[in-house]
């Protein structure tokens, strides 16, 4: 079953809105609702925004019987190979704001449990350009973290949950798939205008690609 853990109401209408819902329960403090989607079993959770939400929500949807976690919504986007409303599928993710190295000696995002700071992601036989995801708790236009997000970790794509999630589906050994939609580029204008105006298209990019995205993952 595909358990789709999503930040806001607003990017969970790609799915929900082609969801059959069945029942709901909740689960760690977040609603899951149960259904089925272009033929398969499938759960949704909307779990807030930001790391720690988004690591309740993964909990509650393996705890609720996932055995494949999705991750989609808006992203910002960190360089221009990455374009407002083009869906990217994620092929590795860290926490840009994960800060070790004088404990472990490595680098920035590096977990005290891993040797490596990216993780790896499950990549279905999608047709989306693949790309480095970065997530962290803040949202800002800061020259400082984009050096950061760039130059140091070479992330094309910045959100406030995927990496998060990854962890937890790591710990888990659970196959983790994440699809993102660009709302706002850095370097093209404030990025909360951009994604303010941009959120629509961007959600609905996603929509209109869920079945293709649905039915490429395997349990």
């Amino acid at each position: 079953m595909i358990g789709a853990v999503v930040a806001m109401d607003s990017e969970a209408e790609a799915l929900l809105s082609q969801m059959k819902i069945q029942s709901t329960e909740i689960k760690y403090g977040k609603t899951v609702r149960h259904g089925t989607a272009f033929g398969r079993e499938v759960l949704l959770v909307v779990c807030g925004v930001g790391k720690v939400n988004a690591a309740v929500g993964a909990c509650a949807a393996i705890g609720c019987g996932a055995d494949v976690v999705l991750n989609f919504g808006v992203a910002g986007g960190l360089h221009a190979g990455t374009e407002v409303a083009q869906v990217y599928l994620i092929e590795r993710a860290v926490q840009y704001d994960f800060d070790l190295t004088q404990l472990n000696g490595g680098e920035i995002g590096t977990l005290d449990e891993e040797r490596e700071n990216y993780l790896p992601l499950f990549t279905p036989a999608l047709s989306f350009p693949r790309r480095a995801l970065a997530s962290g708790d803040r949202f800002n236009d800061s020259p400082d973290d984009y050096k950061l997000l760039r130059e140091r970790l070479g992330a094309d794509i910045r959100d406030m949950e995927g990496a998060a999630i990854a962890q937890v589906c790591k710990n888990a050994g659970i196959p983790f798939v994440s699809v993102k939609s660009v709302s706002d580029v850095y370097g093209a204008g404030s990025t909360t205008e951009q994604f303010k105006n941009n959120l629509f298209r961007a959600s609905e990019r996603l929509k209109a690609c869920m079945r293709e995205i649905t039915e490429a993952i395997e349990p």
